[in-house]
């Protein structure tokens, strides 16, 4: 397969290129990633945990996934957060922090209102607070992906890519064990209810408080040069500017092939998105306990997906983005039969481990080669709306079929669900193929 990536893989000893991770930009986009990574999971795979256990039918559980369909469409507003300012915090912070800040804020305050909320007496509340959660992290996303691509050129984008995801898996790490600890050791001894609310209002609030993590690293950090933007002479110039250029800057670069690379990124994670929403409901069917699926699901799965991504990230350098693209397009599919083994063998902690960790391993090397092949494709000129579109679209399909998951699991099964999630990835990997033979336009 020949590799057509903009840049060619720069040819320097190792050590050189692993000092990368330890550059100040590297580890800002650490802790950031952290920030991005929190909100996910207490949205859609910690939250369809408690409330499989509060004993929601999985198929509403299914549902509520569409709450996550916030992230597909963020890209209807990533004109306001790359070219509008924010009274007051935007000439204090800069463009690209101040809307990081505002997104912060917005996500403590729906944890917050989750904490309180009770699913055994009414779910709009929650959905409602995980909405307000998922529309600010969707938000943060798209000034964060902008901070990122503008923090750095293109030759180290693959390593922020990498300190992203490492941060962003360290996040799951918290949000995914930690709540599910935080919860298992709340909960009142003794009490006959499987279900305690008390015990995740508690976990709730210590996600909420572990935004700050994020919040003081912005209120630190150095804001971007930033990118001349011409002048709005009037409303229809700035929509022109905001709105059109981004989209047309991207058709004329890319031209009739622009068509198979937004095909390619809106299936390229199909096979994890879809099987992720019945995941956590699987384990609560299947009798593991929140201290294992926390120390399995969450930690051992979670430090392979890190190593994952660390090699995803340095032999995108090396080997070029998609050679490595290709890579994880089989392995993230292939990880899939894994789980349909598993839903046949019963119980078993060792065997939830291997699975896990294969599973984790194969999506670390696959998000990173991603991350770094959506920046490939952005314009400096217009990398928050550029970047959100391509990011939306890797969500948007993936989402909407997962909402029918709970139906489909209730029909025919896990096992049949998971081969079905594996069968997705098969075209995915013809498109890689494809879009390797396009040259990379330029950027700017």
């Amino acid at each position: 397969m020949t590799d057509t990536s903009p840049h060619p893989p720069p040819k320097t000893p190792w050590l050189q290129t692993l000092r990368v991770y330890l550059e100040p930009a590297s580890l800002r986009m650490l802790a950031l990633g952290f920030s991005a990574g929190l909100p996910l999971l207490l949205v859609l795979g910690t939250l369809s945990f408690r409330l499989r256990e509060a004993g929601i039918d999985r198929s509403t559980i299914g549902y509520l996934s569409w709450v996550g369909l916030a992230y597909a469409f963020k890209w209807a507003w990533a004109p306001l957060v790359d070219r509008m300012p924010i009274p007051l915090l935007t000439r204090a912070l800069g463009r690209r922090r101040s809307w990081l800040l505002l997104s912060q804020c917005a996500i403590v305050a729906g944890l917050v209102g989750m904490a309180v909320a009770d699913p055994l007496l009414a779910l709009g509340p929650i959905v409602g607070c995980a909405l307000a959660v998922a529309f600010g992290s969707a938000t943060q996303d798209i000034a964060l992906d902008a901070f990122r691509i503008e923090s750095a050129d293109a030759s180290r984008q693959a390593a922020l890519a990498a300190s992203y995801q490492t941060g962003y898996r360290l996040a799951m790490i918290w949000a995914g064990a930690g709540v599910l600890w935080i919860a298992a050791r709340a909960e009142v001894a003794g009490q006959v209810a499987a279900y305690q609310n008390g015990a995740w209002q508690t976990a709730y609030l210590a996600m909420a408080a572990s935004m700050a993590v994020g919040i003081v690293t912005v209120l630190f950090s150095r804001e971007p040069a930033p990118v001349a933007l011409p002048p709005a002479r009037n409303a229809a110039e700035w929509v022109q500017g905001a709105v059109v250029a981004p989209f047309a800057d991207f058709l004329r670069r890319y031209g009739w092939h622009a068509a198979l690379i937004l095909a390619l990124i809106a299936v390229y994670r199909i096979s994890d998105v879809v099987m992720g929403i019945m995941a956590n409901p699987f384990y609560v069917d299947m009798g593991y306990t929140k201290d294992e699926v926390a120390a399995v699901t969450k930690i051992y799965g979670v430090v392979m997906t890190l190593a994952g991504a660390f090699v995803g990230g340095v032999l995108a350098m090396r080997l070029g983005v998609m050679r490595v693209l290709m890579l994880g397009a089989i392995l993230s599919a292939a990880s899939n039969l894994l789980f349909a083994w598993l839903a046949g063998h019963g119980h078993d902690v060792t065997a939830l481990i291997a699975v896990v960790s294969a599973d984790n391993l194969a999506g670390g090397i696959a998000s990173a080669a991603f991350i770094a092949y959506l920046s490939s494709l952005t314009n400096v000129s217009y990398s928050a709306t550029q970047y959100a579109l391509f990011s939306s679209m890797m969500l948007l399909a993936p989402k909407f079929i997962a909402g029918f998951s709970g139906d489909y699991v209730n029909a025919f099964g896990y096992a049949q669900f998971f081969v079905s999630t594996a069968l997705l990835g098969v075209p995915v990997l013809g498109l890689v193929w494809l879009a390797s033979r396009i040259k990379t336009a330029p950027s700017a």
